[in-house]
């Protein structure tokens, strides 16, 4: 298992703070807007008929659009060095 990320022994040795983050990402993905993207995602994804079978990752590109593509790969793109988040 890989070692745990520096925010998440902050979370996990902070149990107050790791609550009030749980009560903040609760809010921020129960709005209308956040909902809406997920609805939008959740649509995409079931039009390329991977909706529920694990499947790829669905990246958004730079002309907006959404292609499959691998989870590690999509995943690692994390815009370090100014490269961009997007593939």
């Amino acid at each position: 298992m890989a070692a745990k990320s520096r925010s998440a022994r902050y979370y996990a040795s902070n149990p107050k703070a790791k609550a009030k983050k749980k009560k903040y990402d609760t809010a921020y993905g129960s709005t209308a807007e956040r909902k809406e993207y997920r609805k939008k995602l959740a649509r995409a994804r079931r039009k390329k008929g991977i909706m529920g079978k694990g499947g790829g990752d669905l990246s958004h590109t730079k002309k907006g659009t959404l292609v499959r593509e691998a989870p590690s790969k999509n995943r690692a793109r994390q815009g370090a060095n100014g490269k961009s988040t997007k593939k």
